[in-house]
């Protein structure tokens, strides 16, 4: 007779009791931290910190940045904050740098559906006292500006439908605009801003029907044009382009930690699983194994 050996239940009082314990004596026990908080879903990770906050008084995310350091206090961090929460922290955390990687601002504006964004910046208000628009507007400048705080104010349309007509015609209107003489970005902000997705990938797709080539090619050098594009790509196919990040940040001679976590952390429970397999498709390794080799311990 074969015995039936069934999952253990699941126990937030248990979970957070154990934690505790983890952090107690000489020396935190990292790895049962991770085996806990790693294998739990966003609901579950919610009750876990209710519970341990309940228990011992103590917010689970002020133990965890008591006990952990480094790359390893970030990544368990990001992944028990509630991910609006996670992207507000994100964003102002790019923001307060002297050189803010503008590649997390519009992920979370153009990939992040329309509801999930609005509750991003509800979190982004009620944490830091002013709106994300507010801070983009006080950090960034010019062009940069105008085309960041445009697509993070933009609630957009989510359904598949898509106007043909409008389409063709704001392909033209987005070849002369960043391809004439006469740049002027205000149409071209307006469009990557107010359009839904679907009706953005059906204007990009008669671009590159009638011009020959994608939208992004082409384009001239500098800061603004290097956001555009990126804009763009997050627009135009969110898991070809993670899978492009992940594939600089552990290429570089020093490997980006911030964007490998970023995008393993935010996508986990979104779509990493199309990532990863897209990732080895182009690159003949997996994100595990690439991860591996370049990082250690815990």
């Amino acid at each position: 007779m074969t015995t039936i050996i069934w999952p253990k239940q699941f126990s937030p009082v248990e979970d957070a009791e154990n934690i505790k314990k983890a952090c107690q004596g000489w020396g935190t026990d990292e790895k049962a931290i991770i085996s806990i908080l790693g294998h739990r879903n966003l609901f579950q990770r919610k009750l876990v910190r209710l519970a341990f906050q309940e228990i011992y008084h103590q917010d689970l995310l002020q133990q965890l940045k008591c006990e952990l350091s480094g790359n390893l206090e970030r990544a368990i961090s990001l992944w028990t904050l509630d991910p609006a929460d996670r992207d507000a922290v994100l964003a102002n955390e790019t923001l307060q740098k002297s050189d803010p990687d503008y590649r997390v601002i519009i992920e979370i504006a153009c990939i992040r559906s329309p509801e999930d964004l609005l509750a991003v910046k509800r979190a982004y208000k009620f944490r830091y006292k002013h709106s994300l628009e507010e801070d983009l507007a006080s950090f960034t400048t010019a062009d940069i500006r105008k085309l960041l705080v445009g697509v993070t104010s933009a609630y957009r349309y989510d359904g598949d439908e898509f106007d043909e007509t409008v389409a063709q015609s704001e392909a033209s209107t987005l070849h002369q605009e960043i391809h004439g003489k006469a740049f002027n970005n205000e149409e071209v902000i307006r469009i990557l801003s107010t359009r839904s997705q679907a009706q953005l990938n059906a204007t990009f797709n008669i671009y590159k029907d009638i011009y020959g080539h994608s939208i992004n090619k082409g384009f001239p050098g500098g800061d603004y044009f290097s956001t555009l594009r990126t804009v763009i790509r997050c627009i135009r196919d969110p898991k070809k382009y993670f899978a492009k990040v992940l594939r600089s940040a552990i290429n570089l001679e020093e490997t980006n930690e911030d964007a490998l976590s970023r995008v393993i952390v935010t996508r986990a429970e979104k779509d990493l699983k199309d990532i990863k397999e897209l990732y080895l498709k182009r690159n003949n390794i997996s994100v595990d194994e690439a991860v591996a080799r370049e990082w250690s311990g815990d």
